[in-house]
């Protein structure tokens, strides 16, 4: 995955970002792969919501992109499930899209915290 991808900010060329974005450099950078899934999940839902179908797509894409399918089936579906996002937000209809990731991004959090106990 990008980094500017998954922070949804735009690369600039400051020599000394903020502190907002040093903090939020930071906490990509020491991020697990499992936690990065999960921000870019929360990224897609939050633009989304905010009907920004741009950076909305760019999320998914970048869920696309780190699909395993050498997996078998099952990231077959994932993909499915994404492309079917990305067309429903071409048709503008941010919500059903925004459902849709957020129960997937549930069901991570509910089988990444089962893994853990």
């Amino acid at each position: 995955m990008q980094l500017h991808s998954v922070l949804e900010m735009p690369v600039q060329p400051i020599s000394r970002p903020g502190a907002y974005e040093q903090y939020r450099g930071q906490q990509v950078l020491s991020a697990s792969p499992t936690q990065l899934l999960l921000m870019v999940y929360e990224q897609a839902v939050v633009q989304c919501e905010a009907q920004d179908a741009q950076r909305a797509s760019r999320a998914i894409t970048e869920l696309i992109g780190a699909l395993n399918f050498d997996a078998g089936e099952v990231a077959v579906d994932f993909f499915r499930l994404y492309e079917y996002c990305l067309w429903e937000i071409r048709k503008r209809h941010f919500a059903d899209a925004a459902h849709i990731l957020r129960r997937l991004k549930t069901a991570w959090e509910e089988a990444l915290q089962g893994r853990q106990n």
